[in-house]
């Protein structure tokens, strides 16, 4: 509900500050009051576009707030959530406007937002019937909603089974689509794949072996002057420079001197034996290794080849032979998976044609439902109309037909509520409808169907009782009577009919003071309501009568 609102310097309002309660709330006053200046209050806070002429003259800006208590299972508490709104269920929501002469601004529960934003919110929380904009059941995309809501008891069960088999249709569609996306890809990439594949896999690489071939070519480049440094290595050991032969003399020679002095002599003899041993030893590995040693032009020029082959595979598919390994393993399953795709949607393409047989069947039963559960509606909203003096006004929820079936999630059916105002004109769409008062009781008699459904807690109807009187007049009391169960329902009226049946009563009046205007609101409860009615049933002139008249009806009102 909407608990309080406060607004300053918004028109001719300088200053007000209204609480309200839970039900019916009645708004009255003289014509030209400033009721329609609250209603613009409530609509800027729904999110309606401000403009600075509406700021009082004299100041800066005006300034709308309203606080609500709304339940804590409340769509709007998750609006909130998706925007990025922090909000606390447990506390009230609270909405706040300033318009500027420069530029507007908006607050909820003391963040900034932006219209569009304030918009979506004021959605959840107010409904105002007489300005289009804040019309929510006049917004054909939710017409479906709001019949499949209606009829739920029999629409419900049979969406559900079509909402399943529509899941498995879409995702297999996409599989489809995925599929033959990738297929058109790989048939594109066929040819270079298989080139790839063949000129990898005749090159039958192997890890390491770049590095081992790198090892060879530098050994077999510097062959032949490995063979001379070897050669040159022994014979000066052993052959030309008779280095052994020599060291052999030595130690004869010392062998002689040890005998003179054994004690100093005989270590330096056994050191030098020892360096004969591992210098003959060292000759002979360096004869073995150059004998063995061959330089080879042909084994170097095959190598050079390998390695500027396993270069070029570098160049094209990857850094390193484990690279170019994967890219081969990768193309040689794209290239296998291309052969089975083939098969794969020939499935798929099966199963589709399956799921349209089943979805066909399946929207044609739901959409059976909903047109029995549209006639009903129909007839319950003409009812409605025809206690609110609205008897010949036809109500029809029509079905668009299209040549082609047009799966949705929602079925195949596009519905939109249709009214003929008056006999002989077609049916039309609700936002066509000319009169604010027609509109504000067709809304009025669709609310009083919805109201449990839509669950937007505060509605407005901006004189909703125009042109009408009696009988009417009594009806359309007792709906937004039964509708305030619901909701909370604001109503501004000339009736006394209507206001007599209100939980609160606010008189909306004028004060001129120092050549100012100044509009007030004053909530009327005893004798002062009694008064109000009686000016509501007789003009300026109160009588006896007319207060006793008034005095009856709200009693009448509590029966």
């Amino acid at each position: 509900m909407l608990a309080q609102i406060s607004i300053r310097n918004l028109a001719v309002i300088e200053q007000l500050h209204v609480e309200f309660v839970r039900g019916f709330q009645a708004l009255t006053g003289e014509t030209g009051a400033g009721k329609s200046i609250v209603i613009d209050a409530l609509g800027l806070i729904a999110g309606a576009r401000g403009s600075s002429e509406l700021i009082r003259h004299g100041h800066d800006k005006a300034e709308i707030e309203a606080m609500f208590d709304l339940p804590v299972d409340h769509e709007v508490w998750e609006a909130l959530g998706n925007l990025g709104i922090e909000a606390d269920k447990s506390e009230p929501l609270i909405i706040r406007r300033e318009l500027g002469n420069n530029k507007s601004t908006a607050r909820i529960n003391g963040q900034l937002v932006n219209l569009t934003m304030l918009r979506e919110v004021g959605d959840y929380v107010v409904n105002l019937h007489g300005q289009h904009e804040h019309q929510s059941l006049l917004r054909t995309d939710k017409h479906l909603y709001w019949l499949d809501q209606y009829g739920a008891d029999a629409i419900e069960p049979l969406k559900l089974q079509y909402g399943k088999t529509y899941q498995a249709y879409t995702q297999s569609l996409r599989e489809l689509e995925e599929l033959r996306s990738s297929i058109q890809y790989a048939l594109q990439m066929g040819d270079l794949y298989r080139f790839q594949a063949e000129e990898i896999a005749s090159a039958s690489l192997h890890p390491g072996e770049d590095d081992q071939l790198e090892k060879e070519r530098l050994l077999l480049s510097g062959g032949e002057k490995l063979l001379e440094a070897i050669s040159g290595a022994y014979d000066g050991i052993f052959e030309g420079g008779k280095a052994l032969e020599s060291l052999a003399t030595s130690i004869d020679r010392l062998q002689t001197a040890v005998s003179f002095d054994e004690a100093r002599l005989l270590p330096l003899l056994e050191q030098i034996q020892s360096a004969y041993y591992q210098l003959e030893d060292a000759a002979f590995q360096l004869r073995d290794y150059r004998d063995r040693l061959e330089f080879e032009p042909a084994r170097l020029n095959e190598v050079e080849q390998r390695l500027n082959q396993l270069a070029g595979l570098k160049r094209k598919y990857g850094s390193t032979l484990e690279l170019i390994l994967s890219h081969f393993h990768k193309i040689s399953a794209d290239l296998e998976n291309l052969s089975n795709q083939d098969e794969r949607i020939q499935q798929l393409e099966t199963l589709i044609e399956q799921y349209t047989v089943k979805l066909g069947e399946q929207a044609a039963k739901l959409s059976s439902a909903r047109r029995k559960a549209a006639d009903t509606l129909a007839a319950e909203i003409e009812r409605h109309l025809s206690d609110l003096n609205m008897e010949r006004t036809r109500f029809v929820v029509h079905f668009e037909t299209a040549g082609e079936l047009i799966f949705t999630k929602d079925g195949t059916d596009k519905i939109e509520f249709l009214i003929s105002a008056n006999p002989g004109e077609p049916p039309r769409p609700l936002a066509k409808i000319a009169s604010g008062g027609e509109l504000s009781r067709i809304m009025l008699a669709l609310k009083t169907i919805f109201a449990s459904i839509d669950r937007i807690p505060v509605l407005v109807f901006d004189e909703v009782d125009t042109g009408v009187s009696g009988k009417a007049a009594q009806a359309i009391a007792r709906k937004l009577s039964v509708l305030s169960n619901d909701c909370q329902v604001f109503s501004v009226t000339h009736l006394p009919q209507v206001a007599s049946m209100a939980d609160a009563h606010y008189l909306i009046y004028k004060e001129i003071n120092a050549d100012r205007t100044f509009t007030k609101v004053e909530p009327l409860m005893g004798e002062r309501r009694v008064e109000e009615l009686a000016r509501m049933l007789g003009g300026a002139q109160i009588t006896e009568t007319t207060l006793n008249h008034a005095r009856e009806m709200i009693e009448l009102s509590k029966a």
